[in-house]
């Protein structure tokens, strides 16, 4: 992972809150960018990956770091 990765903390947000969150911050940022997102909603392991798909953004990783999980998103064009 490059230096120059986003961080969102979406830790004790609720869906969608997390996802309507990222596509924001993705907006400001260039195209391939990444941009790694902290939750903890339960949901997000199903709408994070959902936005991906929808939105044209390569899901890089998806894992798991204790009581929340941390996703790495590629922004597409």
């Amino acid at each position: 992972m490059n230096d120059d990765t986003d961080t969102l903390d979406a830790l004790g947000l609720l869906c969608p809150l997390p996802v309507l969150k990222a596509r924001k911050r993705l907006k400001s940022l260039p195209e391939g960018a990444t941009l790694r997102i902290l939750a903890d909603d339960p949901a997000a392991v199903v709408d994070v990956p959902h936005f991906c798909a929808q939105a044209g953004h390569a899901l890089i990783s998806q894992t798991e770091a204790g009581d929340h999980q941390i996703y790495v998103i590629r922004k597409g064009g």
